[in-house]
């Protein structure tokens, strides 16, 4: 079942002209730089500044927050019980394509269209506030969360991170449906005992999925002002920041990199070591992409000197790490992703069709070479020419504007190398 482990998920088929797009889309992303250099000499973004949505002042509302949020916790329930109780073949479990393709994958575009909303349904908050207000510990069934230290930051998601994303591409029993059954367990069973020692604030930093998913929401169009109001804003203007947040950075080059050893392991020339050989060639893309991230603001700090400039410049890797998720699963959640509403109709194999899927297979015509082809491109292409711009703004907040650009100009070497090295990875398949 690699197929369904790796996200790739690609096609083979794609009409494309691989040389053309490494050295376009390099091309691309220096111009890019050229043109904020000349043209966009002032800070632009502004996380305040959008157009007021009142007619989606109903997402507030307490009652349809709780819904959502016992509905999410019902079916993750639904999930783990098939798991253990549903058929043991991977390919008649609902389990382990709901856990990989549905949630993981399908996380993306949940946070990149609708902002934060798995914040708001974590189905491990909703359990943290039941036991709270069974133990008496929380008036509202939350503890505050002011035992988290600071300097811990977003350092544990990182390491969440890491391991699910190992479980996921390296571990040979990924699949399996009990496998993934103990896995969702032994992860909501540690992170409510942290939980449970630091307070709820240990979800905002420490729940893996939940940081993953709020990061990738600093890109949705959709925002709240200071005050709290919805806004319809720049998707960059939620990555402008002038506080350092440890670990930030340690969270997109795990994302950037994993996904760069998706494609890799997809290329021709990869050779797999096996669990030892995979598990070093994983940690050697995060830590390549963590060197080129760290020598770039070492050599920008040169320039532009400046305290914390790795922590203050990470959340310009969001969109890099976004382009990526979309390049690599694009299709895949699309064209495997129907598994799991077929198998949704009978979960734990009894012979139920709730909704008449029974006899569905996948519509690989849904997605056609050609779609897949310029979605992969440009999500790589544009995730990078937005961080650059992010990086470009956030400089400007920092250092004079000459400094400014002289301090970018690692920035945009390492962005470039990220480019064309990712569409190489996707292109040698």
């Amino acid at each position: 079942m690699n197929f369904l482990a790796h996200g790739l998920g690609g096609r083979t088929d794609l009409p494309l002209n691989g040389v053309a797009a490494i050295i376009g889309g390099g091309i691309a992303v220096a111009i890019s730089f050229a043109a904020l250099a000349k043209f966009w000499s002032r800070p632009w973004l502004n996380p305040d500044a959008g157009r007021p949505l009142p007619f989606l002042h109903f997402v507030d509302s307490p009652g349809l927050r709780w819904v959502a949020r016992v509905l999410t916790l019902a079916l993750a329930a639904l999930v783990v019980a098939v798991a253990f109780l549903g058929p043991p073949e991977t390919e008649r479990n609902l389990a382990p394509w709901a856990l990989y393709v549905t949630f993981w994958v399908g996380l993306v575009p949940l946070s990149a269209l609708f902002g934060p909303v798995w914040r708001i349904v974590n189905p491990l908050r909703t359990l943290h506030s039941c036991l709270s207000v069974v133990s008496g510990s929380g008036r509202h069934g939350d503890c505050h969360g002011d035992h988290y230290p600071s300097r811990l930051g977003y350092w544990p998601a990182a390491v969440w991170l890491a391991a699910f994303v190992w479980l996921e591409l390296v571990l040979p029993a990924r699949s399996d449906p009990r496998v993934v059954g103990g896995v969702i367990l032994g992860y909501a069973v540690a992170n409510l005992v942290a939980a449970r020692v630091f307070g709820s604030g240990w979800f905002a930093r420490g729940d893996g999925f939940e940081v993953y998913a709020t990061l990738i929401a600093r890109l949705c169009p959709i925002g709240r002002r200071s005050d709290g109001a919805l806004i319809l804003r720049n998707p960059l203007a939620g990555l402008v920041r002038t506080d350092d947040e440890p670990g930030m950075a340690a969270v997109a080059c795990v994302l950037i990199g994993a996904t760069g050893f998706d494609g890799l392991t997809r290329t021709t020339f990869w050779q797999s070591g096996g669990v030892l050989g995979d598990t070093l060639g994983l940690l050697g893309s995060i830590a390549a992409v963590s060197a080129l991230y760290a020598i770039a603001m070492r050599l920008s700090a040169l320039v532009s000197p400046a305290r914390g400039l790795p922590g203050l410049f990470a959340p310009t890797l969001l969109p890099i790490a976004l382009g990526y998720a979309v390049a690599h699963y694009f299709s895949f959640f699309l064209l495997e992703g129907q598994t799991t509403l077929i198998l949704a109709g009978d979960p734990f194999g009894t012979g139920l069709d709730l909704f008449g899927t029974r006899d569905h297979a996948i519509d690989y015509r849904f997605v056609s070479p050609e779609l897949v082809a310029m979605v992969q491109i440009n999500a790589i292409v544009l995730g990078h020419i937005a961080g650059t711009a992010a990086a470009h703004d956030q400089a400007l907040r920092l250092f004079p504007p000459k400094q400014a650009r002289r301090g970018q100009l690692p920035v945009v070497i390492a962005m470039v190398l990220l480019t064309c090295t990712g569409l190489l990875l996707l292109l040698s398949g």
